[in-house]
C-alpha cells in the first residue's frame, strides 16, 4: 500500500482547481511534493493559481461538460509525455434551481457538470493515469447532500450530486479491477464560491450570471477547505476509500432517517 510520501515527485491533476476545494488539493498536493497541474474551465484563475503555487505547477483550461474540450486538454498532456499518478475530480456545478420547474438550460448545464463531467474527465485522463508507474490514486469529490434525501432550498443540486455520488461508486468498481485505489470525497458546507457558480457557465448553457452576493452568508461563516486535508492526506495514505467531512451537525441523524425510509419499503419476494 502506497503512503503519502511515495507520490512525491509525481504528478496530479485536479478539476476545478481555479478556487475552493481544488484549489485546496491543488496547493496541499504541491506541498506533500507533488507537480500538480491546476486545471479549469476559467484559465486565468488555474494560471493564478499555478503561478503562485510555483515550481513545477502548471494549468490547464479546458470545459469539464464538452467531451471533446477535454480530449484535446488531455491530448495536450500525452504531447508533453505527463503521466498522472494523481487524479482527482473536483469540479462542479451549484445549480440553485428547482427540478420541477427548472429551467432546461439550468438543469442540462448541471448535470452535464456534476455528473457527465466525471465521466468525460475520467475518459479524458484515463491514458494518463494507465500510463503512469508507482502508486495510482483517483479522487471524487461528491457531496453529503448525496447521502441524505434531497430537499431543502437546492433541489437540482441535490439531484445532481445523488447522481456524480453513483458515477464515483460505478467507477471507482472499474478502477479497483484495474488495482486503482480511489477516494469518493462527501464535503459539508465549505466556505467556497460554489453558491455563485454560475459566473463560469458557457454559452450553451445560458452564458455566465454572477448571483447577489448576500445569498453567500452561510458559505462565508463556514470552514475553510483546508480543514479535511488531514483526513483527504490520510485516505491518499491508507488505500482511498469513502470520507465523509460533514460541516452540519444532523448529518448524521438524516443520513439514519434517510435508511430507514428505505429499509421500511423492503417487500423481499423471495
Amino acid at each position: 500500500m502506497a503512503g503519502l510520501e511515495d507520490f512525491a515527485g509525481k504528478t496530479a491533476l485536479v478539476t476545478g482547481a481555479g478556487a475552493g476545494i481544488g484549489e485546496m488539493l491543488a496547493r496541499k498536493l504541491a506541498e506533500a511534493g507533488m507537480t500538480v497541474c491546476v486545471q479549469d474551465i476559467r484559465e486565468e484563475a488555474a494560471q493564478a493559481v499555478a503561478d503562485d503555487i510555483g515550481g513545477e505547477a502548471f494549468a490547464l483550461g479546458g470545459d469539464i461538460s464538452d467531451r471533446d474540450s477535454l480530449a484535446a486538454a488531455a491530448q495536450s498532456l500525452a504531447d508533453r509525455n505527463i503521466a498522472l499518478n494523481l487524479l482527482w475530480l473536483n469540479a462542479g456545478a451549484g445549480v440553485g434551481a428547482p427540478v420541477l420547474k427548472g429551467k432546461a438550460n439550468a438543469i442540462d448545464w448541471a448535470f452535464s457538470v456534476n455528473v457527465m463531467g466525471m465521466i468525460w474527465s475520467m475518459q479524458a485522463f484515463w491514458p494518463l493515469i494507465e500510463a503512469a508507474s508507482g502508486p495510482r490514486h483517483v479522487g471524487f469529490t461528491a457531496s453529503s447532500a448525496s447521502l441524505v434525501a434531497p430537499d431543502g432550498d437546492f433541489p437540482l443540486y441535490a439531484l445532481t450530486k445523488h447522481g456524480s455520488f453513483a458515477t464515483a461508486e460505478a467507477l471507482s468498481a472499474e478502477l479497483q479491477a484495474e488495482g486503482i485505489a480511489s477516494t469518493i470525497l462527501c464535503p459539508g458546507l465549505l466556505n467556497t464560491d460554489i453558491w455563485d457558480g454560475a459566473r463560469a457557465r458557457p454559452e450553451r448553457f445560458g452564458g455566465a450570471r454572477r448571483m447577489d452576493p448576500a445569498i453567500s452568508g452561510m458559505w462565508k461563516a463556514a470552514q475553510t477547505p483546508d480543514v479535511m486535508w488531514p483526513f483527504i492526506a490520510e485516505k491518499l495514505a491508507s488505500g482511498g476509500g469513502y470520507l465523509v467531512c460533514p460541516t452540519d451537525a444532523d448529518l448524521i441523524e438524516r443520513f439514519d432517517e434517510r435508511h430507514q425510509a428505505i429499509r421500511g419499503g423492503f417487500w423481499p419476494l423471495y
